[in-house]
């Protein structure tokens, strides 16, 4: 001992070698165990109580924290290389505190993307996301991070950086104006449940119709109909409109609000004959019934025997036409018997009378609801002419062939 005690002595540049790989190779073999025997210790513990999903779950977290040992090796280790420079010990401690931070930092970020990770998997996660409030605690943790960081590399106090901050805060406002106004956004749409992941939601500005499927600090992400990602700033869901169908969804219905063009060359009184004809229909007989009663009771009082019937009150065949439809929609599985249902006329136009059809159906699915939709109007398009009803469809150039406005091409060419 004492001749290697003389040898390094005499050879300062040897023991400042073996005094470094001591270090070095202290500091690795601490990481291997640490990583290789105590982690593993911990997780088959962990795994014999049943707990091997904590285990799993944790494990990003615990490797973070296991590169403190190393660092925390050469910042205490360095001190005792002989014949190591003093400004070199300096160096390596503050660059060893500047790692054990960011370690730190990242560490708890980890830990707070499992604590986002467990949380989305509650009932509740969907309507209240607190995706927002952890990446406001993460910027947090890497400002402070990034001064404890310069300071321990310049080896000066915090609080001496934190000082001069103050003469920044106009630069810090513009800076993080973005974050800023997110923060605030993202307070809003959670406290007044105005947004939750899947919620389809309309934005025609962005271009966004679909469902949301991601809810951050600074942005929204929704997916379209045709699968294409539109993300929105999260500010512009408070300082823009947008249209939000989770109140359709929830209520169990979802509209129909469609018109039928009558051509009003085609409405017309009901003679007795096209009455009796209608009676066939199970849906409107009560309604012929009680319609010819109210009418003929009322004619009775103010028409004359032998007057002339342009002073009497008649049924229409578009109002016969009109109560089928009530009847029908009544009588249809797909519809909603509670909701609103409807069938009005509205102004009539150049293009015809239009006959709106007005209700919600019993599903709030998309293509269950095309299908309601389609076979309503299927129906009532191809029984509009029992009752000697047309709709009005603009002439088109076989039309005008037919009635010899337009001399075929084969003549023309002749």
């Amino acid at each position: 001992m004492a001749a290697a005690i003389a040898y390094f002595d005499a050879y300062p540049l040897a023991a400042l070698a073996v005094g470094l790989a001591a270090l070095v190779g202290t500091a690795v073999v601490a990481h291997w165990i640490t990583i290789q025997v105590l982690l593993r210790a911990i997780s088959r513990g962990l795994s014999r109580a049943g707990l091997t999903q904590v285990s799993e779950t944790l494990r990003p977290v615990s490797v973070r924290l296991a590169r403190i040992v190393p660092a925390l090796i050469l910042y205490q280790g360095v001190q005792a290389v002989p014949h190591l420079p003093s400004a070199v010990v300096l160096l390596t401690r503050n660059v060893a505190a500047a790692f054990m931070i960011l370690t730190l930092v990242m560490a708890i970020t980890a830990a707070l993307t499992l604590v986002n990770t467990v949380y989305s998997r509650r009932p509740e996660a969907a309507s209240r996301p607190i995706k927002g409030y952890i990446q406001v605690v993460k910027i947090a943790l890497f400002a402070l991070g990034a001064i404890l960081i310069l300071s321990a590399l310049i080896d000066r106090s915090p609080l001496l950086l934190l000082s001069g901050l103050g003469a920044m805060a106009a630069i810090l406002m513009l800076v993080f104006k973005d974050t800023i106004l997110s923060l605030v956004a993202s307070v809003q749409l959670t406290s007044n449940d105005m947004l939750r992941v899947g919620d389809w939601i309309e934005m025609p500005e962005l271009n966004a119709d679909g469902d949301v499927i991601d809810i951050a600090l600074h942005t929204v992400k929704v997916q379209n109909w045709d699968k294409t990602i539109t993300t929105i700033p999260t500010w512009k869901l408070i300082s823009e409109s947008f249209k939000n169908w989770r109140g359709m969804e929830e209520s169990g219905g979802r509209r129909i609000m469609r018109a039928l063009l009558i051509d009003q060359a085609s409405v017309r009184f009901v003679e007795p004959a096209d009455r009796d004809r209608m009676r066939r229909f199970a849906l409107i007989d009560d309604y012929l019934t009680r319609k010819q009663d109210e009418l003929d009771a009322w004619n009775g009082n103010r028409v004359p025997s032998n007057g002339d019937e342009v002073n009497a009150r008649r049924i229409t065949n578009i109002g016969t036409f009109r109560a089928y439809v009530v009847a029908y929609l009544k009588a249809h599985p797909g519809i909603n018997p509670d909701m609103t249902q409807m069938v009005r006329q509205l102004a009539p136009t150049p293009q015809g009378l239009p006959l709106e059809i007005y209700g919600f159906t019993a599903t709030t699915s998309w293509i269950a609801y095309e299908g309601i939709q389609s076979d309503i109007f299927d129906h009532l398009i191809a029984i509009l002419p029992e009752f000697g009803l047309q709709l009005y469809q603009q002439p088109s150039g076989l039309d005008l062939a037919r009635l010899g406005a337009v001399v075929p091409m084969d003549r023309a060419t002749a």
